[in-house]
């Protein structure tokens, strides 16, 4: 716990959740949204409004807890160990397949920086080769890694800073316009075809409590930074990702590797359009290699926790969990193999639909838990009233985007989430069944 004065100011939290955020998920979004038209702005007004929502909640959750383990802790309240295990089960299956999804940007962006062509087969194998560079420098501990990661998510945010304030110098408002339904979706498609890409973009906000202990007066500050950080962060998403459709011909970013740098050459020159794409390429790595060492450690305190097997807990003199992260690439590499699509934005669109569906299962659990745990922390009956309405309206949110991502990614997602409930059962007489002569 930090000393009093040390401790961070709201603002301070504030910039600190939306940079948490804006990492490596935005980069390829524009192009996804670009296959939906600017009427995928729809979207993001949707999502924003959800995403506050889930950020609050998650807030007050973070205060009101006695229970360690984040989500799972979370869950245990109104589920148990069951529903425990499974927010622990499906957020760290939803961080390895986003983590499949951050390696392809790279790929993505590093291809159209060194201009190759490459084949789907190709793009698998130059994922994996990531995935498993990021996973062996982590072999160095956490110090390392938090060291890179904090520097190069500055690769992301500048770029996105910039042309959200200067693109509007280079902004067509018919180019805009004429993008507004390309491919003539219905109101209600339309919405809901960019619902799973734009939540993407916010996937982390439930860790935007875990400052609590560092940060002055937390029961006033950590809901305003928690709202003002997902507020900020959506600002900026909202704006610079429909900036880039007045600025690049939406044919041309619907099919880019690389919508930044399409964007950057577009406002200036080639070369700048260059200089962001290597930004962005080594921003997206240091995203990947900090999720890589997360990834390890969610599985590593679950293995502690008796969830899952005891291999993810082993580590080695420096306290990384090297076993672990073998283990989780390994499965990352299947699971580049297994989504070749007939284009990288296809495969990342596959990823990010299974990463959401899976994520939003420990966000559904967490909702339906939090009147428990506000009931054992023995709030007050208004301040219930308002938080339990919120989590409502997030929870809805949750299930639309659910709805949303396609019932081919739901079925997918739904079968990994069923497969829980069997691995549960394996380890479930560690918890369930009492000592002989215990009630």
């Amino acid at each position: 716990m930090a000393k009093d004065g040390k401790k961070m100011s709201v603002m301070q939290l504030t910039i600190i959740t939306a940079i948490n955020m804006m990492g490596s998920g935005i980069i390829m979004l524009p192009t996804n949204l670009a296959q939906v038209g600017t009427m995928s702005i729809l979207s993001w007004v949707v999502t924003a409004t959800g995403a506050m929502c889930l950020a609050y909640a998650f807030s007050r959750a973070g205060m009101y807890t006695k229970k360690s383990g984040g989500m799972g802790g979370y869950a245990e309240y109104s589920y148990g160990k069951a529903g425990s295990f499974m927010a622990n089960y499906t957020y760290g299956v939803s961080l390895v397949i986003a983590n499949a999804a951050i390696a392809i940007s790279a790929v993505g962006y590093a291809a159209v920086l060194f201009h190759w062509h490459l084949s789907p087969v190709e793009v698998a194998i130059g994922t994996i080769i990531t995935l498993w560079l990021a996973t062996v420098l982590n072999f160095g501990g956490a110090k390392i890694t938090g060291k890179i990661s904090s520097f190069t998510v500055w690769g992301v945010i500048i770029p996105i800073v910039v042309i959200a304030i200067g693109g509007w110098f280079f902004f067509s408002g018919t180019m805009y316009v004429n993008a507004w339904n390309p491919h003539h979706l219905s109101f209600f498609n339309g919405i809901s075809k960019s619902i799973s890409i734009t939540l993407w973009a916010f996937l982390g906000l439930e860790s935007a409590s875990a400052n609590m202990d560092s940060v002055e007066n937390p029961k006033k500050n950590v809901p305003i930074a928690v709202l003002g950080g997902t507020i900020g962060a959506a600002i900026m998403y909202i704006i610079s990702t429909n900036i880039m459709q007045g600025i690049v011909p939406n044919s041309v970013l619907a099919s880019s590797n690389a919508p930044f740098g399409v964007a950057f050459s577009q406002m200036f020159n080639p070369t700048i359009g260059s200089i962001v794409l290597a930004l962005m390429v080594i921003s997206c790595f240091g995203s990947l290699l900090g999720w890589q060492f997360t990834i390890a450690e969610v599985f590593r305190s679950s293995a502690v926790e008796g969830y899952f097997p005891k291999v993810f807990g082993k580590v080695v003199g420096n306290g990384t969990p090297i076993i672990g992260m073998v283990i989780i690439t390994t499965l990352q590499s299947l699971l580049s193999l297994m989504t070749i699509s007939p284009s990288l934005s296809k495969q990342f669109t596959v990823l990010v639909n299974l990463a959401v569906v899976t994520n939003v299962i420990p966000y559904l659990l967490s909702m339906g838990a939090l009147k428990t745990m506000q009931l054992d922390a023995k709030v007050s009956p208004k301040s219930m009233k308002i938080t339990n309405a919120i989590a409502m309206v997030a929870a809805i949110y949750s299930l639309y985007a659910l709805y949303a991502v396609g019932f081919s990614e739901l079925a997918y997602g739904s079968l990994v989430t069923f497969a829980g409930w069997i691995l549960y059962g394996i380890v479930s007489h560690r918890f369930d069944l009492k000592p002989e002569g215990q009630k």
